[in-house]
């Protein structure tokens, strides 16, 4: 299969674009940097840039018949009170996380729609699925490429391309290395110091990137797909249903003690 992973050059990425070229497929690595690897060749690609995205599928296929799988994984995360992003912090945000990856989807789908063939697996967040504190921002991001995902499934259904969210738990990568970190004004210090403390806290201990590979390989082998998949340690998982079925308040109360906050 020829799959196209977008974001390899550190953490998930790089972990499902080694993992799946040991399988002995032909991956294509989109990433702003050039990454070396034995296993999957890496396209300097911003996808943030249409031109950019459009030149990297056009050499793919050059060298492929087909595009099979596309792995929107490419975002990143972003710290602080909602009061204090600004604009700029905001737009940076969302062009990576929702504009980058409809642009890649876009730019695979004439192909996989010729073939009548392909599945797309957009990267998202547990998080999504909530408005975390001092997140916001990054929490909107997700559920906005949440129901895009949603919608597209509709759109590209006739030719048998399957699209789905998995949305992810903490995993141990560098993300907080990558983070957009907004200022935070004097009345929200305390608070976020103590609920960024935490968030450190919960990807030092999440989820290994190789187990994301292990569970998209799975993934991959289904049939077909429902709309939204969730992977990650239980206690981040149940926040999800719990959210559905607690009145909006006691489920506050219970984030604001996850969160320590109270």
């Amino acid at each position: 299969m020829t799959i196209i992973i977008t974001g390899t050059s550190t953490g998930i990425g790089f972990t499902l674009a080694e993992y799946f070229g040991k399988k002995g497929h032909q991956v294509y690595g989109l990433s702003r940097k050039n990454v070396e690897s034995d296993f999957f060749k890496t396209i300097p690609t911003d996808i943030t840039d249409n031109s950019q995205v459009q030149n990297a599928i056009s050499e793919i296929l050059k060298s492929e018949k087909s595009i099979d799988i596309l792995i929107n994984n490419a975002g990143m995360g972003m710290v602080g009170a909602v009061e204090d992003s600004t604009q700029e912090e905001i737009m940076k945000l969302f062009n990576l996380n929702l504009v980058g990856s409809v642009q890649m989807m876009s730019a695979v789908l004439p192909k996989m729609r010729k073939q009548k063939s392909g599945k797309i697996i957009n990267i998202s967040s547990i998080g999504s699925e909530m408005g975390l504190p001092f997140r916001g921002f990054y929490s909107a991001s997700k559920s906005a490429l949440d129901k895009v995902t949603e919608a597209i499934r509709y759109e590209v259904s006739p030719w048998k391309i399957d699209v789905c969210t998995l949305h992810l738990g903490d995993i141990k990568t560098k993300i907080a290395e990558n983070r957009v970190k907004t200022k935070v004004s004097e009345p929200y210090k305390k608070t976020f110091e103590k609920v960024y403390s935490l968030m450190n806290a919960h990807v030092d201990d999440g989820t290994e990137p190789s187990e994301v590979a292990e569970y998209i390989d799975q993934l991959l082998a289904k049939k077909s797909w429902k709309a939204h998949y969730y992977f990650g340690k239980f206690g981040q998982k149940i926040g999800v249903p719990l959210k559905w079925i607690l009145p909006q308040n006691f489920y506050e109360n219970l984030m604001k003690k996850y969160n320590k906050m109270d």
